[in-house]
């Protein structure tokens, strides 16, 4: 009830405000022929079925790429309501990571990690704790179902896996009792998703510069906190500072390899993001996500040329980084 109202009466009037419009996708121009072949046969024909279709309706080429290029556009959702969806993903993980340091500051082991594992497994779950946990646990749960119905990307099966090991990782530990640990895994990985989130937004609404800044912003945290501290921070004590003060326990070899198995994910990741930067540092700007299957013309570029019974082609503006994770799904999105 939370999430729908939230889009309806904060999101959508943002939208709004900065200029996006409550509009679909353009509307190709309805035509039985080239509807049989998208549906029936292909939604990306080849260059000799286009020419076949160019003759057979006495189209140019181009004016049939565009039309499926449209089509394809048509079964997409529009700006308004991804804009509403990383609104909501970026309330969430801004609001979740200042409780998360909020009661992480007064905690002793957040100082020492080495207080994760005194007294373990008789640690006390204080309501701070609960309530923390129930919260990730309740959204990563939402983020796990709602990859079915979001498009269809090139790293489904990675962020698939990804909120498989999440939740995972949230469950077990809270039920073998490891909920100090817990924790600083789960600060540490909602440091980066706001300003992923924030990144995004500043696309939709064509602030590029801010995208830009943003997204470095994101790049430099990621990496610092997915490949220096969580290594060096959180698998040390995992795997060497517990070893050493309460042994071998049976649930051990599980833990630490859902956590190696987030690390490894951290490292596909950091490598995508590090070419998105490298490119931008080429054009000057954000470029298109590999992970992306979103048609690289905008909306906006289309409907002006089609007017001239032509289509051009630009590219997106903006990232296409940013929805994922522990890490909550990440990227920039077109």
């Amino acid at each position: 009830m939370i999430k729908p109202r939230f889009k309806m009466f904060i999101a959508k009037p943002c939208a709004l405000h900065v200029g996006i419009q409550d509009s679909g996708p353009y509307q190709p121009q309805p035509n039985a022929i080239l509807e049989k072949v998208f549906i029936s046969i292909t939604k990306y024909p080849d260059e000799k079925r286009l020419e076949g279709l160019s003759k057979q309706l006495d189209w140019d080429v181009r004016k049939i790429q565009c039309w499926f290029r449209h089509r394809r556009n048509q079964d997409k959702p529009p700006t308004l309501t991804k804009f509403c969806e990383s609104m909501w993903r970026f309330t969430f993980y801004l609001c979740i990571f200042c409780y998360g340091i909020r009661f992480l500051w007064s905690s002793p082991w957040f100082w020492d990690t080495r207080q994760c594992w005194h007294s373990y497994p008789y640690q006390p779950l204080t309501s701070g704790l609960y309530y923390y946990y129930i919260m990730e646990l309740a959204f990563y749960w939402s983020l796990m179902f709602s990859q079915f119905t979001d498009i269809k990307r090139k790293d489904f099966l990675i962020m698939f896996v990804h909120h498989l090991a999440t939740i995972g990782l949230i469950t077990f530990s809270y039920i073998n009792n490891m909920v100090r640990v817990g924790t600083l895994v789960m600060c540490l990985h909602d440091a980066s998703d706001f300003l992923l989130e924030a990144a995004k937004l500043a696309n939709y609404a064509k602030y590029q510069r801010l995208c830009d800044t943003l997204f470095v912003i994101f790049s430099a945290v990621f990496m610092v906190t997915r490949l220096g501290i969580y290594p060096f921070w959180i698998l040390n004590t995992t795997l060497f500072e517990s070893w050493e003060i309460i042994g071998p326990y049976p649930s051990w070899w599980l833990f630490n390899g859902l956590l190696l198995i987030l690390q490894v994910l951290h490292v596909i990741w950091s490598y995508l993001i590090a070419r998105i930067a490298f490119k931008a540092l080429i054009r000057g700007k954000v470029s298109k996500d590999d992970r992306s299957d979103v048609e690289s013309s905008s909306e906006e570029d289309d409907v002006t040329t089609n007017t001239k019974s032509s289509c051009g082609s630009s590219s997106s503006n903006g990232a296409s980084w940013v929805n994922g994770h522990m890490g909550g799904s990440c990227w920039v999105e077109e």
